[in-house]
This record gives C-alpha cells, sequence and structure tokens, in this order.
C-alpha cells in the first residue's frame, strides 16, 4: 500500500514553512506521494457541492509542485486533480513538463472535469461539454509530450508543425490518474489512464466503486501498452492499519490522506505516525 497526502497547496499548506516541513517530514516517513488540488476561483457566497469556502486559501497547483520539485528528492508529485478543461492544454504541457524534468521525473498528472458552473462562467470555459472538451485536451497533451513531430486535430483544438521541449522524463509520459464518479469519467479512466482517483470515500463506497469500474471495462477496451487501472483513494479520515488493510483487500494500491484542519505541528505529527503506523506494515 501506497501512502500519500493531500491537500499540499490548501488550508494549513499555504505558507513557505509549512511546505518545507511537510516535505521534509513525507521524505524522512517514506510517504511516497504528495498531491495538490485546483480551484482557480471559488464562488462567493459558497455553493455546494464544493467544500472551499470563499476566504479559504489555496495555491496554484502547478506553482506549488515546483515549489516542492526543489526542496524534495525521493517523495512522487501529484495533481489530485487538475481541472483540465479550464486550461490551455499545450501550456499546461510545459508547466507540467518542467515540474517532471526539475522533479527528476516524479510527476503523476491527475486530472478532473470540474463540477463548479460559477468557475468555468468566471473564467470563460463553457460547463457544458466539459467532458469531451476534457477528453480533446488530454489527447493534445499526450500528443506534444510522445509525438515525433506532435500533431493534433479535434473538434475544439488542432495543432501541427510545432514542438516543445523538454520533454517529460518519464517515458513514455507521466502517469495520468482519472478522478471522478460519473459513469463516463469510469469508462474514461478505464479505457485510456494509468489510474482511477476517488475522493472521500470510505470501504463500502470504494467497493461500489471497484465493481462499476470493473462493469465499465467491459464496455470499453483498455488501450495497449497500459498496465492495469491503479486505484487510488482519499479516504474518509485518517486511517489505521486496519482500515488500510480493508482498503488493500479491496484493491486499492494508495491512500492519499487528506488532513485539511491540521496545524503546522500536527502536519509533521500526522505524517510521522502515518509512516510508524501504515507504510512499513502494509
Amino acid at each position: 500500500m501506497k501512502i500519500g497526502l493531500c491537500s499540499a497547496n490548501s488550508g494549513p499548506y499555504t505558507t513557505r514553512q509549512s511546505l518545507r516541513m511537510l516535505a521534509e517530514a513525507s521524505e524522512e516517513a517514506a510517504v511516497e506521494s504528495v498531491w495538490v488540488s485546483e480551484h482557480p476561483v471559488v464562488a462567493d457566497p459558497r455553493q455546494e457541492p464544493s467544500p472551499m469556502a470563499p476566504d479559504d486559501p489555496i495555491l496554484d497547483p502547478v506553482a506549488t509542485l515546483a515549489f516542492l520539485a526543489g526542496i524534495t528528492s525521493s517523495v512522487r508529485l501529484g495533481t489530485g486533480v487538475i481541472v483540465l478543461p479550464l486550461h490551455n492544454p499545450l501550456v499546461l504541457a510545459k508547466e507540467l513538463a518542467t515540474v517532471d524534468v526539475l522533479s527528476g521525473g516524479r510527476l503523476i498528472f491527475g486530472i478532473g472535469v470540474g463540477y463548479l458552473r460559477p468557475e468555468f462562467e468566471a473564467i470563460g470555459v463553457p460547463f457544458a461539454g466539459r467532458g469531451a472538451r476534457t477528453e480533446e485536451y488530454l489527447a493534445a497533451i499526450e500528443a506534444i509530450w510522445t509525438q515525433r513531430h506532435p500533431s493534433y486535430r479535434g473538434q475544439l483544438l488542432a495543432f501541427d508543425g510545432v514542438q516543445a521541449h523538454p520533454r517529460p522524463l518519464r517515458r513514455p509520459r507521466p502517469p495520468i490518474v482519472i478522478g471522478g464518479y460519473a459513469p463516463a469519467v469510469l469508462r474514461r479512466a478505464v479505457a485510456g489512464a494509468d489510474g482511477w482517483y476517488g475522493w472521500g470515500l470510505d470501504p463500502a463506497a470504494t467497493s461500489r466503486y471497484m465493481s462499476l469500474l470493473r462493469s465499465a471495462g467491459e464496455v470499453v477496451a483498455r488501450r495497449d501498452g497500459l498496465g492495469p487501472l491503479e486505484i487510488t483513494i482519499t479516504p474518509r479520515g485518517i486511517p489505521d492499519l486496519d482500515k488500510a488493510r480493508r482498503f488493500a483487500d479491496l484493491g486499492v494500491q494508495r491512500l492519499v490522506v487528506f488532513r485539511p484542519q491540521a496545524g503546522e505541528r500536527e502536519i509533521l505529527d500526522l505524517v510521522r505516525g502515518l509512516g510508524e503506523k501504515v507504510v512499513p506494515r502494509v
């Protein structure tokens, strides 16, 4: 069982001191990965289902990973998740390739389609059709990262005759993880991603989604060259050894723990405690 931490760019994790403490403690405790999330803007007043209040701080995810890349050497760096349809895919591809290069190939690229209409409206991206936009943008990013002479032609985006170097160090590209629960999202993950990310799930809910992922695999074919779909879960609360084993028995390979209200001392204790109680023994 791999153990990660999130969200390393929100709440108490938004100061230079706390991020440095989190990074150092994560590597000391053999935590596998540190993850960041994304909301460029949030609704004011808060709208369901968003957990973010208007004055909750959240740092830019890619800039945060670049900072973490410079002060870590082994922990993997994940986006959990970037709202892909809100971005220009080629600009984002360059930013993420930069993080992968500067971190020595430690990037995990997690994406979602987004769920907050006010966020899309404020940025000027249509909320409708965001699933199709996500698919096109992801295909464009894979093209610019992997093709010798990159080109892509879709309904929303087209390019050829361009290059973007350096490429990510990971070959053929950094792992792609898709988060979300809609049937189309599950099919998208099964068909073309390295992993699926479920947020805020207990073992019972995880079991249901594992069943739905298996059903999706009966409908769509997995792309050639991909290994088994890796399952990442952010559980409800802090898992003890027994709960971690319950997730492992369901087929979960990674738990990414969320502690939104921790202070700096609690962050350090949490990371070291996970290292002692879960990482070496599961």
